[in-house]
């Protein structure tokens, strides 16, 4: 089966009941047969559920469905895209380990490399994703991870997966760690190019509603069992009502992504032509962004999000965002209806001005999520905000 008869096809297993629909399974634990099948699962010698906090069939549905999308060996879900992307790290480096990370990354994530990770001894090292060759010079000896958004938040630089793969040939032991969440596993699979893993903010694309929150990481099965024992004695699991809903709004993952990115492109166009108030577009299927051949070879379509500048700094900023009648203004994105959010004071507000800068982040700085709405009203919207705004 193609990718999007996959996604609706694949389910859990159907009961005596014979649903149509896979149920909600609500239950912290699982009955054991027999004293012999309750030793056995313990041992891991054959597959079973034990507790919800390990396994329940609605999060092993939701993982097998990303993982068919990714082409991963295997999975592991998450109660937010943060304790993803935390477990990915957490599960597999040690005191004295170092990360070397592209520059551009969330801000929870910056927090994680620069302010928590310190205090256990776990060190890392920025390079910028337009001087990439930089990476080469970064790696130390206990060099253990290699970590990197593409395209990243908010910025919406992209990293050369294929190239940055060729690295392994010299540093086997290095382990490469995508985060995915802004092109979604529909637009580019990290993994073909050789990355090791791949994590994602359920809550954003995967959900599309902006409902529940969630994460799941995929790739190498041995990986992902040291991230299984790192999550089965800290215990950031997904709930079952959230992975229930997550796998079954995958199933429409496609329709929606095609209808995000034909929005999204015809918005960065529109806002292109507006050169009275928009300092700079960047989305990465528009002609104009400086890694478009890349975009072009490494993502299927450019994504849902479009990021600018309008001129006249902070000030305009806030009255663009006060203006604004149909784009919602918050910190989320990859949900149904366009959202609007200002990363200088919201999403990467805790770090300074120059730690901003040097990742693209100005006071004037727009970061668009758009929406499924009709194309017109958009534009409409947006036009109006601006000449509000000046």
């Amino acid at each position: 089966m193609k990718e999007e008869s996959k996604l609706i096809r694949t389910q859990a297993k159907r009961s005596e009941n014979r649903e149509h629909s896979v149920p909600l399974y609500l239950t912290s634990s699982f009955i054991f047969d027999d004293a012999e099948q309750g030793r056995a699962i313990f041992a891991e010698e054959i597959a079973g559920n034990v507790y919800s906090r390990y396994s329940n069939p609605n999060t092993t549905e939701f993982i097998e469905k990303v993982c068919e999308l990714e082409e991963a060996e295997a999975g592991l879900a998450f109660s937010s895209g943060m304790a993803a992307v935390f477990a990915s790290f957490a599960a597999l480096l040690k005191s004295g380990d170092h990360i070397i990370s592209f520059r551009s990354v969330f801000g929870s994530t910056h927090q994680l490399l620069t302010t928590l990770f310190p205090r256990w001894g776990i060190t890392s090292t920025y390079v910028d994703a337009f001087n990439p060759e930089a990476i080469y010079d970064a790696i130390q000896e206990n060099t253990r991870m290699i970590f990197l958004e593409t395209p990243s938040n908010p910025g919406l630089e992209l990293v050369d997966l294929e190239w940055l793969c060729k690295i392994k040939e010299k540093y086997p032991h290095i382990i490469i760690n995508v985060d995915n969440c802004f092109a979604t596993p529909y637009l580019q699979k990290p993994i073909k190019f050789g990355v090791d893993l791949v994590s994602h903010s359920a809550t954003k694309y995967m959900d599309g509603q902006g409902r529940v929150l969630g994460g799941v990481v995929v790739g190498r099965k041995d990986l992902m069992k040291e991230i299984m024992f790192f999550i089965r004695h800290t215990g950031p699991a997904m709930s079952a009502f959230n992975a229930w809903l997550l796998s079954k709004s995958l199933e429409t993952l496609p329709i929606r992504m095609d209808r995000h990115c034909s929005n999204a492109l015809a918005v960065a166009t529109f806002l292109e032509s507006m050169k009275d108030d928009v300092e700079v577009v960047r989305y990465p299927h528009l002609p104009s962004h400086p890694q478009y051949e890349l975009a072009k070879k490494q993502m299927k379509q450019g994504g849902g999000i479009v990021t600018f500048v309008v001129k006249g700094g902070a000030e305009r900023a806030a009255k663009f965002l006060d203006a604004l009648n149909m784009v919602l203004f918050s910190s989320n994105l990859g949900d149904s209806r366009s959202i609007a959010t200002h990363p200088a004071t919201t999403t990467h507000s805790k770090l300074t001005e120059e730690e901003r800068k040097n990742i693209g982040i100005f006071q004037g700085t727009i970061r668009l999520s758009v929406g499924l709405e009709n194309i017109d009203d958009l534009r409409s919207d947006l036009e109006q905000a601006l000449t509000k705004s000046r």
